[in-house]
This record gives C-alpha cells, structure tokens and sequence, in this order.
C-alpha cells in the first residue's frame, strides 16, 4: 500500500508532505496557496472597491457593516470544510487510499447537511443581527439586501471551500489557485457589469460573488474527480459510519466554532463602530480590507501547517511535525515584517484604492487602524501557526478556548475602549484579541508537542 501511496502522490499530482526538507516543502507548497489567498481576497475587495468608486461612501459603509457577519458564517464553513480535510490529509499520510475515499465522501455527506442548516439559520436572523448592531438606518436596507443574497450562496461557499480544502490535503495547492484567478476575473467582470449596466446597486456586487464562488467550486469538482482517481468516490464509501463521521466532526466543528466564536467578537466590535457613523464604519472597512491583503500570508501558512501536521501525524512521524513548526514560524514572522512595513509606508495609497474622490477624514481613520494593527502583525502570524498545528494533531481544545479568550477580549475592549479613546479604541481591540488567543496557544503547542504521543503507536 505504500508503494501506491507514493506513485499516487508523484505521478497524479499530489504532494507527499511526509518525505524531504521540511522548509522546502512548506515555503513552495505555500506560494500558490498565498496566490490563492490573494485572488480570494479580490472577491470581497471587488466589491469593495466598485462599490466605494462607484456606488459611494454609504454604499460602502452597508457592504463594510455586513463584514463580520459574512464572517460568521465564511469563517464557519472555512474552519468545518479545512477540519474535515485534516482527516483526509492524515489517510493520505497513511497511505491509505480507501480511508481517503470514504473521508471524501464523508465530507460531502456532512457538508450537504451542515450547508443547508447554515443557509436557512443566517437567513432567519440577518436582519435581526443588523438591527442589534446598531447598524445606521441610512445604510439599513442596502446592508440587508446586500448579506441576505450572500447567505444565499451558502451552498456556493461550502462547495468551493470543501473541494480546495480536499486538493490541498494531497498537498495540490496549485490547481485551487487556477481557478481562483478564473473566477476572480469573472467576479470583477460581474461587479461591473451589474453595477454599470444593469443599476443593480449593492445587490449586484453580492450576487458577482455568489456567481463566482459557485463557478470556482463546480470547476474544482470536477478537475478533482478528473485529476485524482484516488477521490473517485464509490456508492460503498458513502456507507454512513457514526465514528469515522465523529472523526471529521471533532476536528472540523472545534475549527468552525473557534472562527465563529471570533467573528460573534468582531460583530460586537462592528456595533461598538457603528455608532460612529458611516464615514468611520467605511474607513474601518477599507483598513480592514488592507489588513486583510497584506496579511494573506498568515492563513496560508496556517492552512499549509494544517496539511503538513495532518499528513505527518497520518505518518507518525512528530519530529518532523516539530521541525516543520518551527521553520514556519521563523518565515511566518519574517513576512509579517514585510506586511508591517507596507501598512506603514503606504496606508493612504492602499486606502485611496476604496474610497471615492479625495475624503481625508476617511483617509486618516484608516491608516490609524492601519498603524495600531499593523505593529502587531507578528502576533497575528504566530496566532495562524499555532492554532492550525494543534488542531491538525488532534488537540481542538485549547485552540477553542484561545477562541474564546480572544471573545472575551474583544468584547471588553468594545465596552470600555471606544468610551475612553474614542474611535482609536475600536482599533486597539483586534491586536488586544490577537494577544489574548495567541499566548495560551503558544504555551499549549510547546507543552503538548514536547511529550506528544499518538494514539495507538
């Protein structure tokens, strides 16, 4: 079975992470992935973008409210799809190709479920959300109309993130960055045209997204099931299996709610912001959207650690789970020294990219954000590094309570800050968030990994 394993991995395509240098095989897995995390980023920067050039600054005030909320749920099916693939990523370390096939087909079983029960909870409470998040009557209605079509696209988001997160648990990082940069010219194509041509206002940025989402997930299943025989799902490998269904579950729904947990914090943030007023709550969103492109690294690696501990935990083989750790923090906090100076050279540059004509009020509350979050960049980074290993390993727990302290610390600044510091308060509460998840992460994955033993060896 083995030698299977192995001509599957080089001769279909996919990256055996369980063998060669550690740092080779983590820096050049990574490059597509954080190409990928870029072209991914142009989906909510098109629409911010278009939107603040050409629907104003209210209009992209109501798209910037809708940000945590979109994130509650992204980051929930992100966090479920990437735990399910940590399964898939440890048969596949195994060298077991049977296990990857009723993994896969596990995968869909519990997406197709978790999916729909996403859609039709967001759906029921969107407007309920905008309402208790003090969200301006001025942007009220865009704000619904706009989260309401992405909540439709639910099932989009879960297809796409399910079959990327497949193909990068063989170590195929590449093939979800073709058809990333394929559907992101599709999207900013749609923006246009259904802003320009057809005066769909908020509305038509949303539905570019959705329509774009679901392109990029119908073309990776199919390449998937093109490419890799070994994903060839048979009528057999969806047999339910209660354990081997709780296997996925008890990696995948830590992962989710740890992003959930996160978002419910930055929801409260977002209410302690828009009491500000539009023009802060669209400085805030086009900071954040800055944040979020020259941070991209953060989550790629994270995601490749995620990989690389679950294919090698699949192997049994910790030292090297240790090695890779440590060699991809040492380059995670070298990239958030170049995130860090970019934000502090170029802030009002990036931020004129979102905003309509010259607003140097707008203008000067995104770079203090920018400033604030950016100096703090490292402790994000190592947040990503962290959290991804041990939950990779098997070890959800503390990465779910680092959620949760990252909760508590967001909330607090939320209620305290803003009253002292004004507006500057709202932006010191995210590194706060950082430190506080960061620091029992950090201490747990050195506690645990030093005596780490796997089950049954």
């Amino acid at each position: 079975m083995a030698q299977t394993g192995q001509k599957t991995a080089a001769v279909r395509g996919a990256k055996d992470m369980t063998q060669g240098s550690p740092f080779k095989l983590i820096f050049f897995y990574s490059i597509p992935l954080l190409l990928g995390n870029l072209f991914q980023q142009m989906y909510s920067m098109a629409d911010t973008i278009i939107v603040g050039k050409l629907l104003g600054t209210n209009a992209l005030a109501a798209v910037g409210t809708t940000g945590p909320m979109n994130f509650l749920v992204l980051g929930f099916v992100m966090g479920v799809t990437s735990g399910f693939a940590v399964v898939t990523a440890q048969r596949f370390g195994a060298k077991d190709e049977n296990g990857v096939r009723r993994s896969v087909a596990m995968n869909i079983m519990l997406c197709i479920i978790i999916g729909l029960l996403c859609m039709v909870a967001s759906l029921g409470t969107a407007r309920f959300i905008l309402r208790l998040i003090n969200t301006p009557l001025e942007i009220f209605d865009d704000a619904a109309e706009y989260i309401i079509i992405i909540y439709i696209g639910i099932p989009a988001t879960m297809l796409y993130n399910a079959t990327a997160c497949i193909l990068r648990a063989l170590g195929d990082s590449k093939s979800p960055l073709y058809f990333l940069i394929i559907a992101s010219v599709l999207n900013i194509v749609l923006d246009i045209v259904l802003i320009l041509n057809f005066n769909m206002g908020v509305a038509g940025a949303a539905w570019a997204t959705v329509i774009s989402q679901a392109f990029a997930g119908v073309v990776s299943l199919v390449y998937m099931a093109l490419r890799f025989p070994i994903l060839r799902v048979r009528r057999r490998d969806f047999a339910w299996d209660l354990w081997f269904a709780w296997q996925h579950l008890k990696i995948g729904l830590p992962m989710a709610f740890q992003f959930s947990i996160t978002a419910i914090g930055v929801i409260i943030l977002q209410g302690a912001l828009n009491v500000f007023g539009p023009v802060k709550i669209a400085a805030y969103t086009a900071a954040q959207k800055v944040e979020q492109l020259v941070t991209a690294a953060a989550s790629t690696f994270g995601v490749t650690m995620a990989n690389y501990a679950g294919q090698n935990l699949g192997a049994r083989n910790i030292a090297r789970i240790r090695d890779g750790t440590m060699k991809c923090s040492l380059l995670s906090v070298l990239f958030s020294f170049f995130a860090m100076c970019i934000v502090f050279i170029f802030p009002d540059a990036l931020t004129s990219l979102f905003v309509k004509g010259s607003q140097p009020e707008v203008i000067a509350a995104s770079r203090t954000y920018l400033h604030i979050c950016g100096t703090f960049f490292p402790v994000l980074f190592l947040l990503f590094i962290y959290r991804n290993v041990l939950q990779s390993i098997g070890r959800g727990f503390m990465p779910l309570m680092a959620g949760v302290a990252e909760l508590a610390a967001r909330t607090i600044a939320s209620y305290t800050l803003p009253g002292i510091f004004g507006y500057t308060g709202i932006c010191i509460a995210g590194p706060l968030a950082w430190i506080a998840a960061t620091v029992p992460l950090a201490i747990a994955y050195f506690v645990i990994i030093k005596d780490f033993k796997i089950e049954g060896a």
